[in-house]
C-alpha cells in the first residue's frame, strides 16, 4: 500500500488564509492508479482531482429541480388551504363586433 501525501510547502502564498494540508496514509495502488488516471482525464494533476472529488461530496445538497411549473408549484402549495368556489356569471350573450361608426 501506497502513502499518498497531498502536501504544500508554502500554502500561504498568494491567499490571506493558510490552507489545510490533508495525507492520505496507507491508500491502495489501484485506488491510486485511478485516481491518477482520472486526473488525466480531467486534465489536471491528482491533488486537484482530489480537491474537486471533496468539494462535490462535502458541499450541501442542492434542492432537486422540479419539473411543475409556476402555477402547479403556487397551487400546490396554498392547496391545504381548501378551495374556495366562485360564483361565476352565467355568460348568455354571444360577443358582438363593435360599432366603428362615429
Amino acid at each position: 500500500m501506497a502513502i499518498a501525501s497531498v502536501d504544500s510547502n508554502d500554502s500561504t502564498a498568494g491567499n490571506p488564509r493558510p490552507m489545510a494540508t490533508l495525507t492520505i496514509r496507507n491508500l491502495d495502488d489501484a485506488v491510486r492508479d485511478r485516481l491518477r488516471r482520472r486526473a488525466a482525464e480531467h486534465g489536471h494533476s491528482m491533488e486537484e482531482e482530489v480537491r474537486q472529488i471533496l468539494r462535490q461530496v462535502v458541499e450541501p445538497a442542492k434542492p432537486a429541480a422540479t419539473t411543475e411549473g409556476l402555477g402547479s408549484r403556487i397551487h400546490n402549495h396554498f392547496a391545504s388551504l381548501g378551495s374556495l368556489e366562485l360564483d361565476l356569471p352565467s355568460r348568455n350573450d354571444s360577443p358582438s363586433a363593435p360599432s366603428l361608426e362615429p
